[in-house]
């Protein structure tokens, strides 16, 4: 066969293993169960609608919902990827980090943020007229805000009792 030409394919695999381990992903069926699986949840659900309640209305006009917005959607976005974290056991796959200390901080600072968030939102009401939807929606927030920051103070409690007996078994 003149012209007929040959070709070599070289394969290769490698794999890193020295920072992640090579577990698959788990579903935790407990977690929702527990007590910060239930707390959790409740600060989706509560911060949801913290932050709908008010983007249904024309915050836009009171500058300091602006400051709510942000506190909401930032902690919402955060506490689902956590959420996901939790779910799918991933945590289990990076070792390194150490997500007692991370789960502290994150309710701590969650907890005062929306602390500070309630408090505007409260104070923001005034702006608007009683009995009309901006009102209504604004109140509510305010209400679920609050709420929300009881979650993150449970949160934060459960977070440190389990980051203090950790620290007292190394």
């Amino acid at each position: 066969m003149e012209g007929a030409a040959t070709h070599t394919v070289i394969t290769s695999t490698s794999s890193s293993t020295d920072n992640f381990s090579t577990s698959t992903l788990v579903y935790d069926r407990q977690f929702l169960r527990t007590a910060s699986g239930l707390l959790v949840f409740a600060e989706i659900v509560f911060g949801l609608l913290v932050w709908m309640l008010i983007a249904g209305t024309e915050y836009f006009r009171v500058p300091a919902f602006g400051w709510v917005m942000f506190v909401a959607i930032l902690y919402w976005v955060l506490t689902v990827i956590f959420l996901i974290i939790y779910l799918t056991m991933a945590y289990n796959r990076i070792p390194q980090v150490p997500w007692t200390t991370v789960g502290l901080f994150f309710n701590s600072s969650a907890t005062v943020m929306y602390v500070v968030a309630a408090a505007v939102d409260a104070a923001s009401i005034s702006h608007a007229v009683k009995g009309r939807h901006n009102y209504n929606c604004w109140v509510a927030s305010t209400f679920f805000a609050f709420l929300v920051t009881l979650c993150y103070a449970g949160s934060t409690y459960l977070s440190f009792k389990f980051w203090r007996s950790r620290d007292e078994e190394q």
